[in-house]
């Protein structure tokens, strides 16, 4: 059972996979400094100095300050900020993924060309006989050569 699971362990696509899950998280923490540290301060700006992240709706008759203020005091919010926050991450990543398959997809696209076909049937047997055969190896008929 021990070589077997090691066998499991070392093949191509689980080491491939785990060095992926690694490197998925390490660039999500990328992707996510983008857009809190980069891009949501200006698009805040630009609706009138909103911080996304600060956007809840209180659930609770008290009134707070701010969303760390409401947590701070257990209140039960809404936080649709942060859930505005993670959708644009998302779509970012979604984007940036796009982009990086579609690159390496036209750097390994390799250009085929047709293959031409050799062989032929021939009209009596039906057997695949070549092209050049001016007799069908199989029924001895007599075909003409393409």
């Amino acid at each position: 059972m021990l070589k077997e699971f090691k066998a499991f362990i070392l093949r191509g696509n689980v080491v491939d996979l785990a060095v992926a899950v690694i490197i998925g998280g390490a660039f999500g923490k990328i992707i996510t400094s983008l857009v809190n540290d980069v891009l949501m301060p200006p698009i805040g700006l630009l609706l009138g100095k909103v911080d996304f992240s600060n956007l809840y709706i209180n659930m609770s008759k008290v009134k707070y300050a701010s969303l760390a203020e409401a947590q701070a005091a257990g209140a039960p919010t809404l936080n649709y900020g942060l859930f505005l926050n993670n959708v644009v991450n998302f779509l970012i990543v979604a984007l940036v993924i796009f982009i990086m398959i579609r690159a390496m997809n036209k750097l390994t696209k390799k250009e085929e060309k047709p293959v031409e076909a050799t062989t032929r049937e021939c009209p009596y047997c039906m057997t695949a006989i070549s092209k050049k055969a001016s007799r069908c190896p199989h029924c001895t008929s007599e075909v003409n050569p393409v």
